[in-house]
């Protein structure tokens, strides 16, 4: 018998499909912080996270027995991989089973930040009518630049294709694809692009600083929903201020939940709490890649 620990929520009919393999025994327990989680780990020879459980290195080195740490989603940033390699334990997420949900979030962002309408929608909250301060700009002929061709730049790619836009793509490989994308190196896209959008895994340092946004068109619009901290956010919102970069749009960031709301309040700005991923059909597709991950890899 192997005793799995869900530790975060999981997909319903995902989960009654894992809780009837034979062969596993199958825990629910969400909401533990390090400590809980450290109590409860021993035993358990499978843990499955999404992206508020924090499997450390602590959490780690207090597992007996663990083979496997699953992750209903795209990056392993709560994840100590590091540690786990170290103790002989496979690591496995499901990179493609939010793809859709991530591109199509992406593109509403876009659309929210060259329309103004998250402002739009705020003021007519505030009973006014602000008609004549709510222009903005087509998408069509535009030029978008995509920081990161991988599955969800590519996605987000052909979305901007079919509503006209130019697709520019910088990334440190070889893009293969079918589309209509031409890739070129970062300073060529941060000159070129009206609108530039991330789609890279957690970085080291900023990949978006004051000085490539000292490289990009004035009035840029700049979208975020890959993962914080990579774009300085101080740098970003001087540059909103100067009306450098026009407006910005973001579901992730460098502190989250952010504790400084500076930039988040710009009235340029349009903040979501890291929602990319959370929509249902991506989640379900989440949940039973795990129940795959799991069937072939563990029993």
């Amino acid at each position: 018998m192997k005793k799995i620990l869900v530790a975060d929520s999981l997909d319903k009919e995902a989960l009654d499909e894992l809780k009837a393999v034979p062969g596993f025994d199958l825990t629910v327990k969400t909401g533990m912080d390090e400590a809980a989680l450290v109590d409860t780990i021993p035993g358990y020879n499978a843990i499955v996270v999404r992206s508020a459980t924090k499997v450390t290195k602590k959490v780690i080195d207090a597992a007996a027995g663990l083979e496997m740490i699953v992750r209903a989603g795209i990056g392993l940033d709560n994840v100590d991989a590091a540690a786990a390699k170290e103790k002989g334990i496979r690591v496995a997420n499901t990179p493609a089973a939010t793809t859709i949900s991530v591109a199509e979030l992406t593109f509403g962002l876009m659309l929210s930040a060259v329309r103004q309408l998250g402002r739009a929608n705020l003021s007519m909250k505030q009973h006014k009518w602000e008609k004549k301060v709510m222009s903005g700009t087509e998408l069509y002929g535009k030029t978008l630049g995509i920081v990161g061709a991988g599955r969800i730049g590519l996605a987000v790619a052909a979305r901007a294709l079919a509503f006209g836009m130019k697709v520019l793509a910088y990334d440190i490989i070889e893009i293969e694809t079918t589309l209509d994308v031409k890739q070129v190196t970062l300073d060529e896209l941060l000159a070129q692009a009206d609108i530039i959008t991330l789609h890279i895994p957690k970085q080291p340092k900023y990949v978006i600083s004051r000085d490539e946004i000292q490289k990009m068109k004035n009035g840029v619009i700049i979208i975020n929903a890959a993962r914080g901290g990579a774009v300085d956010e101080k740098a970003l919102l001087e540059a909103l201020n100067t009306g450098k970069v026009r407006a910005a749009a973001f579901d992730v960031y460098e502190k989250e939940p952010p504790e400084d709301f500076s930039f988040i309040d710009h009235p340029n700005v349009i903040a979501l709490p890291h929602i990319g991923a959370a929509a249902e059909e991506g989640q379900k597709r989440a949940g039973f890649e795990v129940v795959r991950i799991l069937k072939e890899k563990l029993r």
